[in-house]
């Protein structure tokens, strides 16, 4: 869309709202043979334009600086030819999965002889906006249509020209197998204010969800007059605790911070127990200065780390998502865990540690979405997890929570079987 006005945007957005749900009705009936075959050709469609999605996608790389992007928002935005296989393999893992749609949670028979079950159920329509990451396109595609839900794609206008290339593939596929085109629908204007609209059109959208900066999801969470799936935060601890390995301790907090420094599931703080500090500290600070980390410290850990930085309050409440890390030594796991509770946003922590009584305690006394043992923070991952994808990561704790995949975009209902009963 060129130029609009208010009242076009009403208009526009309340159309696609009304497709989408005239889409999500039809898709309810769709069978799980029927969904794959539209996943199978989206991988096909994607090796065979791989040259016109990377063009599109330079597009908007050449035209990144005009938007203030960070280093890290580019690498989010930057689409390869690795990362499109990357982003077939998890086509190819949803494919897998089973269709949950009509799954039967569980049933009973009552005394009367009516068989009540619990029967799996889409959610209707979702209302997705995003940021930066184009490959999200596609997940959120695929999460939503194999679980039965129609899908309006908001993405930032900074990936514009990759969502554009993505969206026809898409478009394309449903037509090829059937499957109603207005299932996934990507909105063509740029326009915000665009947002507030969709976010009133609760009569048609059953959910919204949100995935980018903490202002788009605060804008969204006060806006929106839907339910909404969410987290504001990835403030995300990795504690060493007393029985620490040193070379797990060194490959699991740098992998926490580096992998990729600018996604929620970094690690944005090092908690460290009191009785290892001295032997332990100074050898993991150096692995991540080696790896290009600002470690800003607490007091007590400033006297251990060559090339700290003194930390302040703030720090501890920050999700840098760039190389910087804070550091503090706690003189137990109870401290540690105050410490999470008090500045964590309740999205991943983890705990390195050889005996089982503190991973037990960890992981029963931690309130976060993820709590990982021995492991780095970045396998709070719809696909390390096994639900193929993600369309988001909840820090909520109804309806869903963690790496959101299909059962997440599902919800239930009662169906009754009976023989003519009735209530006295």
């Amino acid at each position: 869309m060129s130029s609009t006005t208010e009242l076009d945007l009403a208009q526009y957005t309340e159309q696609l709202a009304q497709q989408a749900r005239a889409a999500s009705r039809k898709l309810v009936s769709a069978n799980g043979n029927q969904k794959n075959a539209w996943l199978r050709r989206m991988t096909e469609l994607i090796r065979e334009r791989t040259p016109d999605l990377l063009a599109a996608n330079e597009r908007d790389i050449e035209q990144a600086p005009e938007y203030g992007l960070s280093e890290a928002s580019i690498d989010r935005l930057r689409l390869t030819a690795a990362r499109l296989e990357g982003i077939i393999t998890a086509l190819e893992e949803i494919m897998a999965l089973p269709n949950p749609v009509g799954e039967v949670i569980d049933s009973n028979m009552r005394p009367n002889g009516l068989l009540v079950t619990r029967v799996r159920v889409p959610l209707g329509v979702v209302f997705f906006i995003y940021e930066s990451r184009p490959n999200v396109t596609i997940d959120a595609a695929a999460l939503c249509v194999k679980s039965g839900n129609a899908v309006i794609l908001r993405g930032g206008k900074e990936a514009f020209h990759s969502n554009m290339a993505f969206y026809q593939l898409l478009q394309e596929g449903l037509r090829d197998v059937g499957l109603p085109e207005q299932a996934v629908q990507l909105v063509e204007t740029t326009d915000r204010e665009a947002v507030g609209h969709f976010l009133k059109l609760n009569k048609y959208i059953d959910v919204t969800i949100p995935r980018g900066g903490k202002g788009l999801i605060e804008r969204v969470a006060r806006d929106a007059t839907m339910p909404v799936i969410k987290h504001f935060d990835g403030i995300c601890h990795v504690y060493l605790d007393k029985t620490a390995d040193p070379e797990l301790s060194k490959r699991i907090t740098v992998n926490s911070k580096c992998q990729r420094p600018g996604v929620c599931n970094a690690a944005e703080c090092l908690l460290v127990h009191a009785d290892v500090a001295e032997t332990l500290l100074p050898e993991v600070a150096k692995a991540l200065l080696d790896a290009g980390v600002e470690l800003r410290c607490c007091p007590r850990s400033l006297e251990l780390v060559e090339s700290g930085v003194p930390a302040t309050e703030e720090d501890y409440g920050t999700e840098y998502g760039a190389k910087i890390l804070s550091v503090k030594i706690v003189d137990d796991m109870d401290a540690a865990i105050e410490h999470i509770h008090q500045y964590g946003s309740g999205h991943t922590e983890s705990i390195i540690t050889t005996e089982l009584a503190a991973a037990e305690k960890f992981t029963t006394e931690v309130d976060s979405a993820a709590v990982i043992v021995n492991a780095s923070t970045r396998f709070n991952d719809g696909g390390e997890f096994g639900l193929g994808a993600e369309i988001g990561i909840s820090t909520d704790k109804f309806h869903a929570r963690g790496p959101c995949g299909l059962n997440e975009l599902t919800s239930y209902k009662y169906v009754a079987h009976g023989a003519g009963q009735i209530r006295e």
